[in-house]
């Protein structure tokens, strides 16, 4: 299986992208593609600029990626309620070359944040949209106070909200088998 795997944001420090990370340490047997946001920096979407310029060659590469993959894992960042400006920067370029552009692929979708919330907004932003651009999200998940409740080399620490990823994982597992 390949899995395609990126965080939604393009920070250096994103706790998003360390969450795909320790994720993607469950499936050490799969073929892994780990992609980082600032590869895909485009101009900022306008219409206008569609029309002069075209669609840039990113947007294009992102669409290739995701044709090749089996799965994807992304882990939502969520700047002000709501997808960070970066990836809907993505999703605007990438929707107008294909508006189906996660193109029925299986997801797992995440999200996190310093918060009790843990990114609770954008997940529910990206599971009501998502699939109207072809996402088939088979899990989610959402850890809260990531500060509290992760460290780098552990992975998530608090014992009840890792059984809730494992079995989110396992639930993953058991939809890419149907």
């Amino acid at each position: 299986m390949k899995i395609l795997a990126f965080a939604g944001s393009n920070s250096s420090k994103s706790i998003n992208r360390k969450l795909v990370i320790h994720t993607l340490s469950y499936f050490e047997e799969e073929t892994v593609t780990l992609l980082d946001l600032n590869d895909f920096e485009m101009p900022l979407f306008s219409v206008d600029r569609e029309s002069k310029d075209g669609h840039p060659r990113q947007a294009h590469q992102l669409l290739e990626h995701i044709e090749a993959c089996d799965l994807i894992i992304v882990s939502m960042a969520e700047h002000n309620n709501s997808y960070t400006t970066a990836f809907k920067n993505v999703m605007d370029w990438c929707s107008r070359v294909n508006g189906k552009f996660f193109q029925n692929k299986p997801m797992f979708l995440l999200s996190t944040s310093p918060g009790g919330f843990g990114g609770g907004n954008v997940m529910n932003s990206a599971k009501a949209y998502f699939p109207k651009c072809s996402a088939n999200i088979l899990s989610t998940f959402s850890l809260p106070s990531f500060y509290q409740n992760f460290e780098e080399n552990e992975g998530i620490t608090n014992p009840q909200i890792r059984a809730d990823f494992i079995a989110k994982i396992q639930e993953l597992r058991e939809g890419l088998k149907k």
